[in-house]
C-alpha cells in the first residue's frame, strides 16, 4: 500500500496545501499531516472522498495493482522472486499451489523456491517441503516442456536438500542411483571422503571425476586455440 505517499503526490499535483485539503474534507490539518507521514490512515469514507476529489480510483489512490494470476504469468513471477531472493516468493508459491496443485511447472518452480530458501535459512521444514514437492513434480513430468528439466534435475534437487539437512548418506544414495556417465562422480566422491569418511569408496569416484575434468579442460583449451 502506498496511500500516504499517494495522498501527498495527488495533493501537490493539484496545488493544495495540507490546510486546504483538510478544509475540503472537513478534517484538521494535523490529520492530513499524519496521513501523509504514514502515522494514521483515513477511514474508508474519507478514502472514497479523497479519490473523488483527486479524480482517481480508490485502487490507484491505495497503490493497489491487480495481479495477473494466469498460470504462465504467476509462474514467471515466482521465478523472478526466486532470482531476486525475495522472500515474498514463499507466500506466492503457497497461493500458486492452491490454484494449480497438479500443474508440473507450478509444482516444480515452487519446490525449487522452497529448496532455495531452505538452503539459505538452513530451515529443515522448508527443505522437507521442497523434497515433497519435487516428488510430486516427478509424477507430473509428462507435462514438462522444458528440456533442461527432467528426472536428473529433480533427483539433484532432492539430493541437495538432503545434503543441506546434513543427511549426506541419503544424498549420496540418490546420486548413486541416478549418475549417468558419471556426471555426479565429483559430488559422490567428495561426500564419501570428506563428509562420510569412506576414503576407499571415494577414490574410484574421485579418480573418474578427475579424468572427466581433465578431458573437459583439454577440449576447452583446444577449442580456444
Amino acid at each position: 500500500m502506498q496511500l500516504s505517499s499517494n495522498i501527498r503526490s495527488f495533493r501537490k499535483e493539484r496545488g493544495l496545501t495540507q490546510e486546504q485539503l483538510a478544509e475540503a474534507l472537513g478534517v484538521t490539518a494535523s490529520a492530513v499531516y499524519k496521513w501523509e507521514a504514514g502515522l494514521s490512515t483515513p477511514d474508508i469514507n474519507l478514502i472514497i472522498e479523497l479519490a473523488d476529489l483527486f479524480d482517481t480510483s480508490v485502487d490507484v489512490l491505495l497503490g493497489y495493482e491487480v495481479k495477473d494470476n494466469k498460470r504462465a504469468t504467476a509462474v514467471a513471477r515466482l521465478k523472478d522472486l526466486a532470482y531476486r531472493r525475495d522472500e515474498r516468493g514463499l507466500a506466492e508459491a503457497d497461493k500458486l499451489l492452491i490454484r494449480y496443485p497438479n500443474c508440473f511447472e507450478a509444482v516444480y518452480q515452487s519446490a525449487d523456491l522452497y529448496g532455495l530458501f531452505g538452503f539459505m535459512r538452513q530451515d529443515r521444514k522448508l527443505l522437507l517441503r521442497s523434497i515433497e514437492l519435487m516428488e510430486r513434480a516427478r509424477l507430473l513430468l509428462g507435462q514438462n516442456t522444458d528440456p533442461e528439466i527432467g528426472e536428473l534435475s529433480i533427483n539433484r534437487s532432492i539430493a541437495r536438500s538432503y545434503f543441506s539437512m546434513n543427511e549426506a548418506e541419503k544424498a549420496v544414495e540418490i546420486f548413486r542411483s541416478s549418475n549417468p556417465q558419471g556426471i555426479y562422480n565429483d559430488f559422490i566422491g567428495c561426500t564419501l571422503g570428506a563428509d562420510l569418511h569412506h576414503p576407499d569408496e571415494a577414490i574410484p569416484y574421485l579418480s573418474r571425476a578427475l579424468i572427466r575434468c581433465v578431458a573437459s579442460l583439454l577440449r576447452i583449451v583446444i577449442g580456444y586455440v
